[in-house]
């Protein structure tokens, strides 16, 4: 099997996992996370140009897991944490990263942020290097090994 089709039947599977636990995650906390991560997938190489924002921010509108949460709530989020990465990556990784690590109490809600960063790194076909560090170091925030992701 071609990578890209591992890689698209993983996502799959992964959105699969997360709409079954849908209702279990409705907390703010998860919700931040969530939004920390997409931002931080978004700006793995180190920017975020306009259409990498919108196509992020399409994916997150249609994701089964974040209806749960007001999509103003979300987008406000999302933003807040992009332009963290904007104005300084380095910096604003750090506390990225201590957002997504606030889910490590949850372990069903820290799992759930680790695939969607995955889901929203893969949505374009193509999960590069840059991507998979950031959700791998996401793992170690939320103790989680990032191999039982195959990062």
């Amino acid at each position: 099997m071609a990578i890209w089709d591992r890689l698209r039947t993983s996502t799959a599977s992964m959105q699969q996992q997360l709409n079954a636990k849908k209702n279990d995650l409705k907390s703010g906390a998860f919700r931040d996370a969530s939004m920390a991560i997409c931002a931080l997938v978004a700006a793995a190489d180190g920017t975020i140009d306009l259409e990498e924002r919108r196509k992020v921010a399409s994916l997150i509108a249609s994701n089964e897991v974040l209806q749960n949460f007001p999509a103003e709530q979300l987008q406000q989020k999302f933003n807040d944490y992009c332009n963290r990465l904007q104005t300084d990556f380095d910096f604003g990784k750090v506390g990225v990263i201590q957002d997504i690590g606030r889910t490590k109490k949850k372990p069903a809600e820290a799992r759930a942020v680790i695939q969607i960063g995955i889901v929203i790194g893969g949505a374009d076909g193509h999960f590069d290097k840059s991507e998979q560090q950031v959700v791998r170091d996401a793992c170690y925030a939320v103790g989680l090994d990032p191999n039982e992701f195959d990062l």
